[in-house]
């Protein structure tokens, strides 16, 4: 029996992987590793950027805005993102390198044009959950490791959603990839993570 443990397997898309429309540097290199420990939990939970074509995030829906400029979006501050993840793509589809088979949860996020979704536990106004806090307290899951992309956006705010809401959290560095934009932005999630005691280990350390 294992312990009453969930992996979240954050955003192991074709559009974050190489050849993608918004690569993750290295992107897949985080499968393999996720194929190995899947037998190490309880509950596993994959999460989608599923996203309508008309969405604020994209720098397209902004005439005159490009990639990676920043707006305010309803009172939020907001990257601009190139198109990614377009619901129903197969930007959007997970990897397929990725065993999906012992997947108990797929949670789709980012699907209000109005706002977006980086973690798996919030949308970005911070008010909107998406459910995932209440499916593993009803299941007596207290402990949550993340991995998938990107550690400097999703991941990240996966991961501080979870501690917030008295989740035990651990992050799974070797199988996680980060943008780095703006410059150092993954060394700066790191640094908020510790400081908000989100234990940093290595798969090995299962």
């Amino acid at each position: 029996m294992h312990e009453l443990n969930a992996l979240l397997i954050i955003d192991v898309q074709n559009d974050f992987c190489p050849e993608g429309k918004l690569p993750v540097k290295d992107g897949d290199k985080v499968i393999p590793i996720i194929n190995r420990i899947q037998n190490r939990f309880y509950r596993i939970i994959a999460t989608q950027d599923w996203h309508p074509e008309n969405h604020l995030s994209f720098a397209k829906n902004h005439p005159g805005k490009k990639v990676y400029d920043t707006i305010e979006l309803n009172g939020i501050k907001q990257t601009l993102w190139p198109v990614h993840c377009v619901a129903g793509t197969e930007g959007a589809r997970f990897h397929p390198g990725l065993n999906t088979n012992s997947v108990h949860l797929i949670l789709r996020k980012g699907f209000n044009p109005q706002i977006d979704s980086y973690s798996a536990f919030m949308e970005n106004d911070k008010k909107t959950h998406t459910g995932l806090a209440n499916y593993l307290r009803e299941l007596n899951i207290n402990k949550v490791y993340l991995c998938g992309l990107a550690t400097d956006y999703c991941v990240f705010y996966s991961a501080l959603d979870a501690v917030k809401l008295g989740f035990e959290t651990y992050l799974l560095i070797d199988a996680c990839r980060g943008v780095d934009f703006p410059e150092n932005s993954i060394n700066n999630a790191l640094t908020t993570m510790r400081r908000r005691n989100i234990k940093i280990i290595n798969s090995h350390e299962l």
